[in-house]
């Protein structure tokens, strides 16, 4: 008899912002697999198991979880925002195809949620109203002169860029790195959000121009939007700036 498996995006941070299909598909999960904090953020229900992992560990915690949900459990795997950006669903992927031929015969689903760039996108109106892209800065899976070909690329193309995973205590450079090289592609007034934690009781949202964007501003929980040419910032008085990239370009 084979369980199944559930890969579940939790949302950017606060419980209102999970989606009721993935409290549905947690809430009936035996058994709940995820990096630490994340599984901190899943709801609990008595009896249920779960398995908490250190965040560089994707591909194990997924070979586990699936060979769990080969034995008969009810399984989910949980990721923050969507499972599907940056995050657990391609990882379970990659172990169906390495693995066993009985993995290949589970049930598994992915169930949406809220991904970073749009919790932090609505904190300021609509900067991906218009074309856009999303790059992780993390070179643990790639090579770091890969992700600055296509920050060089995306910016010459006119899209407002979405940076994940912008910085961290092994990787303190790349996110200054990043900011300079997309200085010799894009106006210096362009608009950039930086946006921490969106949606939880620590949530901070601060913008800058990308001439004085300073990196220290962003950590491992920061998504940063660096917006196009095209991107707009209307002044309202008494009131944060509406910023907004129009959904024709000119």
């Amino acid at each position: 008899m084979t369980g199944t498996l559930t890969v579940v995006g939790l949302g950017p941070g606060g419980p209102h912002q999970m989606t009721p299909e993935a409290r549905a598909a947690l809430d009936s999960a035996d058994e709940l697999y995820g990096y630490g904090p994340y599984l901190a953020r899943a709801p609990e229900r008595e009896g249920q198991v779960r398995h908490a992992s250190d965040n560089r560990e994707e591909l194990d915690r997924a070979t586990l979880a699936l060979e769990r949900a080969v034995a008969g459990a009810k399984v989910a795997v949980v990721s923050g925002g969507d499972a599907g950006v940056f995050a657990m669903a391609a990882a379970v992927c990659e172990a169906v195809e390495r693995g066993p031929e009985a993995f290949r015969a589970l049930d598994i689903q992915v169930v949406p949620g809220v991904t970073a760039m749009l919790a932090v996108a609505a904190r300021v109106g609509a900067p991906l109203g218009h074309d856009f892209c999303a790059i992780s800065l993390s070179d643990n899976l790639k090579p770091w002169p890969l992700v600055e070909k296509r920050l060089k690329a995306a910016a010459e193309a006119g899209f407002v860029i979405a940076l994940y995973n912008p910085i961290s205590k092994a990787r303190p450079w790349q996110l200054g790195a990043a900011f300079a090289l997309l200085r010799d592609v894009l106006p210096g007034t362009v608009p950039v959000i930086f946006g921490r934690a969106a949606g939880r009781p620590d949530e901070r949202i601060t913008l800058a121009t990308l001439a004085a964007a300073d990196p220290a501003v962003a950590d491992m929980a920061t998504c940063v939007i660096i917006g196009s040419p095209e991107t707009r910032l209307v002044e309202r008085p008494g009131l944060p700036p509406l910023v907004y990239s129009p959904r024709s370009a000119r």
